[in-house]
């Protein structure tokens, strides 16, 4: 056992390994049904709004991957993104209730897979390809695995807690930007109003501070390129567990922050997110949006500028 950054005793070594063998090749398995429709999807249903969309194929990736898990892991809890209503009220509550559900069971059931079976599904139905499965354990509350696999390039995005994080094997870390002047920041364009609003509010304040920003419509892939230093960070006014649990560990193993936008670190609960290369950058970044009054109070680190 050992103590991982959430103050909790993490499964062994053995366990963990097996968690992110599955996790790999659950998201595997469903990065090729992804692929076999790679020249676009028709649109079942839209879900909060025309803007939030639902293929057939979205629930199809998202059954595979539960039954690959529950073949290893019968007894884990499992929460994907199509089982719940759309609305971030449902969306919170879901979490809640699985954590709840979590905090009566005994450690060997004290797990929970947390899926978005395609992230990314307005890239997925125009045939972008930029859309892709994301695969998180966490145990007794906090994330111990995370899988992003990029079925388009072939790039299996890995972190176990405490052993650092992995691109098809090979070590990564966040990239080396010590100034919000050289970073490259993604963001999203949500589906929902308010964000959509708090997004609008935020680009005037940061886009003259940085380097260039990127919307690339995959949190996942976002999230992972932070992980390996392709972008230098990625914030959102407000997403899902299922959307930011596998990337948040990346980013964390990778030597990066992973935070809400007060600077507190990120756990299950959280929405509003922000993570990046950590240090000075970070502490800018939400300055920035802090100076957009994003997300609350305008921020101050003193220091930092």
């Amino acid at each position: 056992m050992m103590t991982s950054a959430g103050n909790i005793e993490l499964p062994s070594q053995e366990t963990l390994d097996s968690l992110l063998s599955v996790a790999i090749t659950a998201s595997k398995q469903a990065g090729e049904i992804i692929l076999g429709n790679a020249g676009g999807a028709d649109v079942l249903k839209s879900k909060a709004n025309s803007r939030d969309l639902l293929t057939l194929i979205d629930p199809l990736c998202e059954k595979t991957i539960r039954e690959i898990v529950l073949a290893t892991f019968p007894t884990h809890a499992f929460l994907g993104e199509e089982d719940v209503p759309p609305g971030k009220e449902a969306s919170a509550a879901a979490i809640e209730a699985k954590l709840q559900q979590l905090n009566d069971a005994d450690d060997n059931d004290n797990y929970l897979w947390i899926v978005d079976p395609i992230d990314g599904t307005s890239n997925f139905v125009h045939g972008m390809p930029l859309c892709m499965p994301s695969v998180a354990v966490a145990y007794k509350g906090e994330v111990v695995v995370g899988v992003i696999h990029d079925p388009h390039r072939m790039e299996t995005f890995s972190a176990v807690r405490g052993r650092g994080a992995q691109m098809n094997g090979e070590p990564i870390s966040v990239g080396q930007q010590s100034d919000i002047g050289d970073a490259i920041v993604a963001m999203g364009s949500p589906p929902a109003e308010e964000s959509m609003k708090m997004s609008l509010a935020a680009l005037p304040v940061l886009m003259p501070k940085v380097r260039t920003i990127r919307m690339i419509g995959s949190a996942a892939l976002m999230l992972a390129w932070v992980a390996n230093g392709r972008l230098t960070a990625y914030w959102e006014y407000d997403l899902s567990s299922w959307d930011v649990a596998a990337g948040s560990i990346l980013i964390e193993e990778a030597g990066g922050s992973m935070t809400d936008l007060n600077d507190e670190r990120w756990n299950l609960r959280t929405r509003k997110i922000c993570g990046s290369n950590g240090g000075k950058v970070h502490k800018q970044i939400l300055e920035a949006l802090g100076e957009a009054n994003v997300g609350g109070q305008p921020l101050q680190f003193w220091g930092v500028r």
